[in-house]
């Protein structure tokens, strides 16, 4: 099911994720949803996207653009 619109994300991203990372995870979803008709496959694809150019902060819990610091 693709989403029109950030506010038609689960919960579960919205709450999570700034606005911004909403609409790659929702855009990647989208496609994904559409190329491999799995709904569990797209949300893999959609968090992989969203990893890619966010991280989890370790102190603040937030997801926050660029790499982590594992990463630099």
């Amino acid at each position: 099911m693709p989403y029109k619109t950030n506010g038609d994300l689960p919960s579960s991203v919205r709450d999570r994720l700034p606005e911004h990372a909403q609409d790659i995870f929702r855009e990647a979803f989208n496609s994904a949803s559409h190329e491999y008709k799995q709904e569990s496959t797209a949300f893999r694809v959609a968090w992989a996207a969203v990893k890619h150019e966010y991280h989890k902060d370790d102190d603040s819990g937030c997801w926050v653009e660029g790499a982590s610091a594992d990463e630099r």
